[in-house]
């Protein structure tokens, strides 16, 4: 027997909530009333946290670099890139996709200006994440064992070829586990961008409750959500169980 939930005024939480006809029309959605599909602004979603993560990926891993190489000649760079972490790390997300989103169009550089929302979205999501992703980096490049690399420019290894062959191989390994963690919050984070406007699925589904005046489309978009997320999650754990058993057994 089905239960029933009821709000005060005697509004059931089943029908604002877990309408299934409410939930189907807002994950369709009706051009002729003016309503976006969830479904299909989950799209959006999906592409800016494709986009993002690489762009993140490569950002971070630069960042870091600099940060942890001990050339002289690079220490502006360095400075810099302490900079940019100490700063985007500070910053609330929100804000700096404010910043970006609203700030951008309104200085008048050429292309620059003229980008579409989730364009300057995807920038302000890059900015914050790999500011977040250079540490996890970074904490993975100085857990090599300083030995190792004395050994390989003993070899007559090149700084960069060390980089390469010996350390991130290695650092990669370690820092897995937390990148995957950072890229489930970018995932979520992405739904942030409809503050400025872009038609995503949490946008689409809060103008379906401003139409309809029901919440049964925010349901569904936390469902799409978790459909992306959660099989993420369980990736996750299941690596860093197999990293840890690995561990053990070569303590052992």
């Amino acid at each position: 027997m089905a239960v029933f939930f009821l709000a005060p005024g005697g509004s059931s939480v089943r029908y604002f909530f877990f309408n299934p006809r409410q939930m189907w029309d807002s994950f369709v959605g009706n051009p002729a009333k003016g309503l976006s599909s969830v479904g299909i602004g989950l799209l959006t979603n999906i592409w800016m946290f494709l986009l993002c993560e690489v762009l993140v990926l490569i950002i971070g891993l630069l960042i870091a670099s600099v940060r942890t190489s001990q050339s002289p000649v690079l220490l502006p760079f360095r400075l810099l890139a302490t900079g940019f972490t100490d700063i985007f790390r500070g910053i609330p997300i929100l804000l700096v996709i404010y910043m970006v989103g609203f700030g951008l169009p309104e200085l008048g550089i050429g292309a620059i200006s003229r980008q579409s929302i989730a364009v300057y979205g995807c920038v302000a999501l890059t900015l914050t994440y790999s500011a977040y992703v250079a540490e996890v980096y970074r904490a993975g490049l100085n857990s090599v064992a300083n030995g190792q690399l004395l050994a390989a420019r003993s070899l007559g290894l090149t700084h960069a070829a060390t980089m390469r062959r010996v350390v991130l191989p290695q650092a990669i390994r370690t820092v897995i586990p937390p990148l995957l963690n950072d890229f489930i919050s970018l995932q979520k984070d992405t739904a942030l961008v409809s503050t400025l406007g872009a038609i995503e699925a949490t946008r689409a589904a809060q103008i379906y409750a401003a139409t309809e005046f029901n919440y049964s489309g925010y349901v569904v978009a936390a469902l799409l959500f978790l459909a992306l997320t959660v099989p993420l999650t369980r990736f996750t754990d299941r690596l860093i169980a197999r990293d840890r058993s690995r561990r053990l057994a070569g303590a052992s």
